[in-house]
């Protein structure tokens, strides 16, 4: 059945109520243009007139909580629309954080619960990742669930990328144990052909570290007495794999794991710097 432009507005609208956030991106006059923007407590967007240079045709859209995080009681769900050539960045300006439950009260941020849809043509980034909280306060991986799920679908409903983390405490170990002494999982996800370049590079870098990484010397000792076998069983603070997916490969997704959050950010600062030129500004610059 089809529907007029009209009847899909109508549509929204009677949506916008139980939705925290709605937002919409098109072309006007030639440029992405927010065109429609709808937000309620905890929720509120800011969208800044202009992020670097005025060439880049790029809106950039802030999410912030009221109170500094996602607190007791609080639910985000959030809709966002990004029309034919149109290109929008959403992002925070800090972590978000999620404080603790109190009583029956969860808490939980939905992104359409993190389902994407897309076109043959489309590119698209995905950065998802959590750290175990204030580690240096001794705060570990404390909490009893955690969920994220990332569904990205094809021309409609053709399933192209279903993932689903969840770490969530054992009766006979804790999450902590389990994470030993790494601060941060995180997954970066890389799609389109607009991307193409930035994907090649981001494998052969992924490939360079972990070879690097795993090389084993040819002489028997290591500096500090170190041998062979202590230097093959040493912790890395830093592991990172990359695999393609989706029909010829067009789409390619990074898993981290990591003892620091400084090394994150310096990995996501340097593999993304190519889209400067995409968004006006790097990512994480």
């Amino acid at each position: 059945m089809l529907h007029t432009d009209r009847e899909r507005e109508r549509e929204m609208e009677s949506k916008i109520e139980a939705a925290t956030g709605k937002l919409v991106v098109k072309k006007v006059g030639g440029k992405s243009t927010v065109t429609r923007c709808f937000s309620k407590y905890p929720l509120k967007f800011i969208i800044p007139n202009k992020v670097g240079s005025s060439e880049t045709d790029a809106v950039w859209v802030y999410t912030l909580t009221y109170g500094g995080g996602i607190v007791s009681g609080d639910s985000i769900s959030c809709e966002i629309t990004v029309a034919d050539a149109c290109t929008a960045v959403l992002t925070t300006q800090a972590s978000t954080k999620v404080y603790k439950s109190l009583g029956s009260k969860s808490s939980e941020q939905i992104l359409e619960k993190q389902i994407f849809r897309v076109v043959l043509d489309s590119s698209l980034v995905i950065v998802d990742w959590i750290t175990s909280g204030r580690h240096e306060s001794g705060e570990k991986w404390d909490f009893e669930l955690y969920r994220s799920t990332n569904h990205i679908f094809l021309e409609g409903d053709q399933p192209l990328f279903l993932d689903s983390v969840l770490l969530e405490q054992g009766s006979i170990t804790n999450i902590a144990e389990r994470m030993q002494d790494y601060q941060v999982i995180a997954m970066v996800i890389l799609l389109g052909p607009k991307l193409k370049q930035i994907k090649i590079q981001v494998q052969e870098n992924v490939r360079r570290m972990m070879s690097e990484q795993l090389y084993l010397p040819s002489t028997g000792l290591r500096p500090h007495g170190k041998t062979q076998s202590d230097h093959f069983l040493a912790k890395p603070s830093f592991v990172v794999s990359c695999s393609a997916f989706g029909p010829k490969g067009i789409g390619i997704v990074v898993r981290i794991a990591a003892m620091t959050t400084e090394s994150v950010y310096r990995f996501l600062q340097h593999q993304l710097a190519g889209m400067e030129t995409l968004l006006g500004v790097s990512p994480y610059s």
